[in-house]
């Protein structure tokens, strides 16, 4: 029988299709199941939360299965947690021209994050004011129909001088604004000044493109205050996408979240590739913040501070982060991975309670493409990228399939668990109408003494 790992490289890596099967979309047939468990009341699910959230850390524990595996929860989450906060579709790296635009599909939204010819970028609606018609159905509509042409070959990147509705032709401008309508010169009191596609609420943070769904955060510079602090040595806003890969995923986008966090799973599922260089019982978390959480991960004392595969060093990072890589989560689904001379970036979309779709990402300083070797050790942070991936692929997989079984309970943390449980005291504030640390102490770090 094949491996869940191979399966996965083949099926979502190499693009032969989604490993996404079944009701629940749970992959191969190794990984079916049947979801008899009796539903716990959305009330019921926030109250434990919160009980949870309220313990120590030293008695904290894992959240309810529930919450993984109801759409009703999912729900609650969208308009508390996902649409009312900022999620991040974008770096400006990947739509480096006025005319450059992604498509993708955010919590049922079908949205286009487009540089515009003010060189702005924005983040429109795909969803044509005349009669609903998604003006970028996969492969732009159909051929022969639309100036926009797919770019490097994907279905969801491309360039344009205009927006063209495939179904009756109306055409709208990178600003969303409309340009023509054919045959409406007929309709009484019609003004295509009136008429466009919707603009979302988005900013530009360190160079990456954020959409507020609901429209009423608080800006970014605020949320991302303590954020700002921990990864401004980077420069991010001058690096570029220099590696993508699209992973279909049969888990909830809390799982992956979870597992991105914490470094106590180096020891079982990264064994081979990342304990070695980070052991798990050196991981520790820093205190708390409202918007954020960090991971640090030291190097072992063996590893060298610069290896073959390693580009120069960022000259502006905090002297601590050339001895160490760290993890960063900007609530509620920001994940960035840094390294002294790179950064991973994943994109995680929820689809819904047990699917969601993720972008595993290498970012590099500009400076980096100089490198005389460059080519080879792209090609070798790749593999890394891949290898290291395709190891949490499997173990959230096998998670998401323990939440539907009768035998599953809610497990004790360790100490290294931290992040997680500073991620659902977020989710009970949120439960609250809150954030953490405005109604309760913050958490003290973890930071050796």
């Amino acid at each position: 029988m094949e491996s869940a790992a191979t399966f996965f490289q083949e099926a979502t890596v190499k693009g032969g299709g989604s490993p996404l099967t079944g009701r629940n979309g749970l992959g191969s047939p190794d990984y079916q199941f049947r979801n008899t468990k009796k539903k716990v009341p959305l009330d019921e699910l926030l109250k434990q939360i919160q009980e949870m959230a309220d313990l120590p850390l030293e008695e904290s524990k894992t959240l309810p299965a529930e919450t993984y595996t109801s759409e009703e929860f999912l729900d609650w989450e969208i308009e508390n947690v996902l649409g009312g906060g900022w999620m991040c579709l974008a770096h400006q790296s990947q739509i480096p021209k006025p005319g450059d635009f992604i498509n993708m599909d955010i919590m049922g939204e079908p949205m286009i994050v487009v540089h515009g010819k003010d060189g702005e970028f924005r983040v429109l609606s795909r969803v044509c004011p005349h009669r609903a018609m998604d003006i970028m159905p996969p492969g732009f509509g159909y051929d022969g129909h639309g100036p926009a042409e797919a770019r490097d070959g994907k279905s969801d990147c491309g360039h344009t001088r205009i927006f063209l509705c495939p179904y009756h032709h109306w055409s709208f401008e990178l600003d969303g604004k409309m340009k023509g309508g054919p045959e409406m010169h007929k309709a009484k009191n019609f003004c295509r000044q009136d008429v466009g596609l919707k603009t979302y609420r988005s900013e530009v943070w360190q160079g990456f493109i954020f959409v507020n769904i609901s429209g009423d955060a608080e800006p970014l510079a605020e949320q991302y205050q303590e954020l700002k602090k921990d990864v401004q040595g980077w420069q991010m806003e001058d690096m570029d996408v220099v590696i993508a890969k699209s992973w279909d995923c049969p888990f909830n986008w809390k799982v992956l979240v979870e597992n991105f966090m914490e470094g106590y799973h180096h020891m079982g599922a990264h064994c081979k590739t990342l304990q070695p260089l980070m052991p798990a019982r050196d991981t520790w978390t820093d205190g708390e913040h409202s918007h954020s959480v960090r991971v640090n991960l030291p190097y072992r004392d063996s590893v060298p501070t610069t290896g073959d595969s390693d580009f120069e060093a960022i000259p502006t990072l905090d002297p601590e982060h050339y001895r160490q890589m760290a993890v960063f989560l900007g609530q509620p689904t920001f994940l960035l991975f840094t390294a002294p001379d790179r950064v991973f970036w994943y994109r995680i979309e929820p689809i819904s309670a047990d699917r969601s779709r993720l972008l595993t990402t290498c970012m590099v300083p500009k400076k980096a493409k100089e490198d005389p070797k460059y080519d080879e050790k792209m090609e070798e942070a790749e593999k890394m990228l891949v290898d290291f991936h395709l190891e949490d692929m499997e173990v959230c997989t096998a998670v998401q399939r323990g939440f539907y079984a009768k035998g599953y309970q809610r497990g004790r943390l360790s100490h290294l668990e931290m992040p997680l449980w500073l991620i659902h005291r977020y989710y009970a504030a949120r439960a609250r109408g809150t954030y953490p640390t405005f109604d309760r102490p913050a958490a003290p770090s973890q930071a050796p003494s």
